[in-house]
């Protein structure tokens, strides 16, 4: 249970640091299109990413397969350009659009998961309780998400209700603006930069 209370915080600092900006560019991305009356269909892609998040951190920790960390942190702004075109040009009705996004999300997490695997591996598989540090990483990473995008979708409803934007533009600004970091990322990442 001391190991839940430890990696808690490790998982929260995951996405709320700073130095998250690859991970909130990605749900900033991955939220877009998303108004608080929407949240419980939000909460379900959240939780697919914390999921695919959630095993691919299990399964490198275990040693079950590794991946090159240069690619992986190539591959991760792709995945935000990838859910930043997704919501620009996705014109599809509402419950296909989210099941699209489900499936991103869970695949998506997949990735990200390899990129924080190198980094938090030794620690926890250093720690004797695995199973307590990996639940207490990975709830402290969806109570980020969950606090990032609360906050997120306050500015979408203040955009949209005080600003009077028009929630497709909403969106396609987030979109935009995302996939345009991405691009910088991919840039920086690949040293062109």
């Amino acid at each position: 249970m001391e190991s839940l209370l430890f990696y808690f915080p490790l998982g929260w600092e995951h996405i709320l640091s700073l130095d998250a900006l690859d991970h909130q560019a990605f749900l900033a991305a991955m939220g877009a299109s998303f108004f608080f009356r929407d949240w419980k269909k939000l909460l379900i892609v959240i939780t697919a990413f914390t999921v695919g998040h959630s095993l691919t951190l299990a399964l490198s920790v275990l040693n079950v397969f590794s991946v090159e960390s240069r690619w992986v942190e190539l591959l991760i702004p792709v995945t935000i350009a990838l859910t930043a075109a997704q919501q620009w040009w996705g014109r599809f009705p509402d419950r296909s659009k989210t099941l699209l996004l489900y499936g991103s999300a869970l695949f998506f997490g997949f990735i990200h998961g390899m990129g924080f695997a190198n980094n938090i591996r030794f620690m926890l598989s250093q720690d004797q309780s695995l199973g307590w540090g990996l639940l207490g990483f990975n709830l402290g990473l969806e109570a980020g998400q969950l606090i990032f995008m609360a906050l997120f979708l306050m500015v979408a409803q203040g955009a949209v209700q005080f600003l009077g934007l028009e929630k497709r533009k909403w969106t396609e600004s987030v979109a935009l603006i995302t996939f345009g970091l991405s691009l910088f990322m991919i840039a920086q990442r690949m040293n062109i930069l």
